[in-house]
Order: structure tokens, then sequence, then C-alpha cells
């Protein structure tokens, strides 16, 4: 598989990725950032999946059934079919609450004939890293491992647990099922219990997706993107994953491997966002409550990522003794990035508490405090805006006058503003405008550069930055500005590679990239739509959507010249982008035909 041919199912409690044969690939149990239960992602020989083996005259076809996080993979040579419908259990249960367990099931639908397969049940726990046995019982199988640590697996099935185990034939005559479970079952399941589950969580997803608006174009690319943004969430703490996976290469074969099992200040809040304006409050709510949990005493500065379950403590590991994807080492666990000073996070942060009060004050318990928190983020703003730091991309080398964090330093005043006027702080609005027009001056005084033409990465700097881009989106700029027309055109100009963006063209820790970070393209064509070059953006729109993987989903990065997906996966960075250059071309297409009634 040249590509990450794979589909996400997932709870909101944890995911796990199935390629387009049919084989389970990548799970953590419990939940997301746990040690994995399958992990062939990693490494083909020892990081262990369960795949679905049929003859070569099958023809396999995959896809979501619609409007939802179930996915069918579905076997036929014409005469004999069947269908694998998988998904993560998620419904209301009575008492309104969500029933989410750590489980897969695979439900086994019999279509046709006398469809023969066999399975591989090889899962490998705790990262592979001791031995797993399978051991069949009366009910279930239980693979189990106690090298590293005591850790335990349950499978329940309809087939021949004997069969499953030595990987025999089995010809299927009626449906059935699979059942993976992180704790054993209190009540013996059944194909018909199983059945059950796929109707609810069924029906969950397509309640969920019915509270969504619907678009005149790119509406099922939407969808999906929402849907999976969706389970990059994690209901417990309200917790926002950057991605499913860890250490999914940057660049096949090089270093650029790192673990995304975590919520970034940054991709979260620009994730819900995007949600909230989809009109689902709830996972706004939660974020922001997830927020005001972590916020700390008032002048302690807020970090740039946490973990799911808010620790703030991420310590970076190498697993050494997996081999990587395609071979690309290190693996790695944790991730060394919560230590850096990253000053972009606080007008991020401040644009969505802004966003949700201004959307949903009448239904937001905690006003206090955010107003608490807006203070906070304006006084560490203050004391801080002034100083170099790592910048959106994480450079690990030295400190820098980024212009993004800057422009975003100016963010969180503009916003923490406009919160003081909802709230009638009007003392504080006036402090607040002097420091507010104060960054704005610094930022056009040193991060224009009249050689180039444009806004450059950081202060005193030559190289252009595809995430100066966002200066317009966040409201420092106007998009018919000329400063910003021939920013745009520069780094067309500069950073455009065969119609993907190259984040920077400056060398980084490791060298100069070589693949597309794919929202870079998506900030690119969402700036070309804004500078009024619609045509163009659309244009390059549809062909990036063609680069996504046969069930249109995206990583974190795309290969210039192959257009191969790489980098983790998938990726809430990319799909937020994707859906908001959608909702634009949509939004255009609706006041196109309103024009057009009324003339």
């Amino acid at each position: 598989m040249d590509n990450l041919n794979y589909g996400i199912i997932g709870n909101c409690r944890s995911a796990a990725l199935i390629s387009d044969t049919g084989s389970l690939d990548w799970c953590c149990l419990p939940q997301f950032d746990s040690t994995s239960v399958f992990a062939k992602l990693l490494d083909e020989k020892k990081g262990g999946s369960f795949e679905i083996k049929v003859k070569y005259n099958y023809e396999i076809h995959q896809q979501y059934f619609k409007n939802t996080a179930i996915l069918v993979t579905r076997y036929s040579d014409g005469e004999n079919t069947f269908e694998v419908h998988d998904f993560m259990p998620r419904y209301y249960k009575l008492n309104g609450k969500y029933n989410a367990p750590p489980e897969i099931v695979r439900y086994v639908k019999y279509v046709s004939g006398a469809p023969r397969f066999s399975v591989k049940y090889d899962p490998k726990l705790e990262y592979a890293q001791g031995q797993t046995t399978n051991h069949v019982k009366a009910n279930f199988i239980v693979s189990l491992t106690n090298k590293q640590k005591f850790d335990t697996l349950f499978m329940y099935t309809s087939f021949n647990k004997n069969s499953v185990v030595s990987g025999d034939e089995i010809v299927l005559k009626e449906d059935g099922y699979f059942l993976i479970c992180y704790n054993e079952k209190i009540l013996k399941p059944s194909t018909e219990k199983m059945s059950l589950e796929l109707e609810r969580t069924k029906i969950y997803w397509l309640d969920w997706v019915d509270r969504t608006p619907t678009y005149k174009q790119f509406n099922d690319e939407i969808m999906r993107s929402a849907i999976t943004l969706k389970m990059l969430t994690y209901d417990k703490t309200g917790a926002v994953l950057a991605a499913a996976t860890t250490s999914l290469p940057e660049t096949i074969g090089e270093v650029r491997n790192w673990d995304y099992r975590f919520c970034w200040i940054r991709d979260a809040s620009m994730v819900i966002k995007v949600v909230s304006e989809l009109g689902h409050k709830n996972s706004a709510k939660r974020y922001l409550q997830f927020i005001i949990d972590l916020m700390p005493d008032k002048d302690e500065k807020l970090q740039i990522m946490y973990g799911i379950n808010k620790e703030k403590t991420l310590t970076e590991k190498t697993l050494e003794h997996l081999d990587g994807y395609k071979g690309s080492k290190p693996v790695r666990t944790g991730n060394a990035a919560y230590k850096q000073k990253q000053n972009d996070i606080y007008g991020i942060l401040m644009d969505v508490i802004y966003e949700q009060l201004a959307k949903f004050s009448n239904d937001l318990e905690n006003g206090e405090e955010l107003w608490s928190i807006t203070k906070g983020i304006v006084w560490i703003v203050s004391k801080h805006w002034r100083e170099p730091d790592k910048g959106i991309w994480e450079f690990r080398g030295e400190d820098r006058h980024f212009t993004f964090s800057k422009v975003l330093c100016w963010v969180a005043l503009d916003r923490a503003i406009k919160v003081a006027r909802m709230f009638g702080k009007h003392r504080k609005i006036e402090k607040w405008t002097a420091l507010e027009q104060e960054i704005k001056e610094d930022i056009h005084a040193h991060a224009w550069n009249d050689e180039v033409n444009a806004f450059v990465q950081s202060y005193g700097s030559n190289h252009l930055d595809a995430s100066v881009l966002l200066m317009e989106s966040y409201g420092f700029i106007h998009a018919k500005d000329p400063k910003f027309v021939s920013t745009v055109r520069a780094i067309e100009e500069d950073l455009s590679n065969d119609g993907l963006l190259y984040r920077y063209k400056n060398e980084d820790d490791f060298g100069l990239p070589s693949s597309s970070f794919t929202i870079c393209t998506f900030w690119f064509i969402n700036s070309l739509f804004k500078i009024g070059e619609e045509e163009k953006a659309l244009a390059h729109f549809e062909r990036l959507l063609s680069y996504s993987n046969h069930l249109g989903l995206f990583s974190e990065d795309i290969d210039f010249k192959t257009k191969r997906l790489l980098g983790n996966f998938p990726q809430a960075y990319s799909h937020l982008a994707l859906i908001e250059c959608a909702i634009n071309f949509s939004r255009k297409k609706r006041e196109e035909k309103i024009l057009e009634s009324i003339s």
C-alpha cells in the first residue's frame, strides 16, 4: 500500500484505522493515547493486525455508510458476496448519557452465495513490546501479555473460535460478528445484539449530521470532514486531538515523526471554531470547560499542548523495537514540544472564547470564568509579546520574532477588547486599545519587507511563510489591502510547488521539507478566494481534493512529486481547513443564486 488508504472508525473515546482491504492495522485501547493493541501501521511484521483474507478473485470495495462513521468493506467474486461493517459503538443510553465503550465491532453481513474468507487475528498488546499469546476460552478468545506490563484484550465471535485463531477458512451462510473489547463482557454478546449496536450507532451519526447545516457545494466533503473532526474529539474532557496516530513520517525514511495523539491548544481551538460554526455547540462548550479546568493560576503561562486527560507532562520516548511506517524510524510516544513557548496560542484561544461568547452568550454558564481567563491572557500577552518564541511550526532551534506569533498577540488584544465590550468593562477597553495599537504598529514596522514586497516569516528575515496568510482571516488586514495582495502573490511565487505549498523554504532543524503541509495549501486557496481570484482558487481546491485517499480523508502532508499522503492521519488541521474553504465556495454559490433570483 503506497498511500494512506485507511478509513477511521471511532466513538470519541478511541479510534481505529482499517485498510482498504479490511485489515485493522492501528488501534489503541481503552483510549486514544493508550498503548496500541494493533500497530501493523508502524511495523508490518511485529505490530499486530486483524485481517480479513479472501482469494485473489474477490474484488474489494470500501466506503462509509453515508453520513456516519461506519466503514463498509464489500468483498465479492460476482456470485459470492459479503460485507464487513466496522464501527466503534456510540449512542445515547436511557439515562441520556452516551454509551461509548472501548470496543470495536466487525459485523459480517451475508449478501449472496457461499462466500469464503479467513482471518488473521494477531493482536500485539503494549506496542508489541513483549510477546502476546492468544487463549481460547469457553466464551471468548483472550490475548495476554505480561512482559513489560500485564495487559489483556478480549474477542467475542459468532464464528468457531479455534478456526479464528488458527486462520481456517470460514464459509459464510448468515450474518456474524467479531467483537474486540478492552474489558470482559458481563452479558454474553450475540449476532442480534451486535446488529442492534450497529443500528444504534448508525442512528447516532445520522442524527449528529442532521444537526449540521447542508451546503450547496461540496456538502459531502464538508460532512465527511466534520464527522472526522468529531471522531477526533475526546468526550470525557472535551479535548480535541491533532490526529489519531503517532510517528507517521512527514517524509518516508526521515526522522520528522511525532506523536499527535494530544490536544494542541492551537489546533483544537481552530477545530472548535469550525465545529461550532457547523452548529455543534456542545463540543464547543466541552472544549471551553477543558480550557477552564486547565487554566492555571492567573499568572502562569498556558502550555501549547496537553494530554487528553489534561496531563501537563508529555515525556517523549522512542520505541526502538518498531521499524516505523515504511521503515521510517524512530517511533515516538509523548511529545517534547509541550515544553516550547509559542506566543500565538493566546490569540487563537482568545478568538475561540470571543466566538463562543458571541454565538452562545445566553447559553454559557461560565461567563465569569471566561472573563477571568480573558484578563489573564491579556496580562500574559502584555508581559511577553515582545519576546521571541518557537513559532507555529515548533522550530527546535533558537527563538525568533515570528510574524504569525505577533499577529496572534494582536488578535488576543482585539478579541479581548470585544469581550470587554460585551461585558461592559469600559475601563479595560481604553487600556487594552493602546496595547493593541502598539502591537499592530510593531508588526507593520518590522514584519513587512520591501525587498520581497511581503510580510515575512520573522522580523528582519527575507523568508516567506504560509502562516502569514492567516493575517487576513484573523482580521489583522483587509483582503484587498495591497500589502496582503502582494504577500499572497509572493508566497505563490516562492512557496508553491505544482499547486502545493511549502510551509517555508528556509532549512529547519532537519533540513528543507520535501512534502507539503496540507493545511498551507488550503490557506493559500482561501487567500486567493479572498483577494478576488475565485476561479483560480476553485481550480486549486478541486485539484487538492483529488489528492485525498479513497474515502476523502487527508493526512498532515502530501508528497510534492507523487502526491501520496504523508504524516499523521487523519489530521484535524487539514480537515478543518477543508471545511473553511468549502464553506466559502458554497456561500459564494448561494450569493450568486440569490442575485440571479433578484435580477
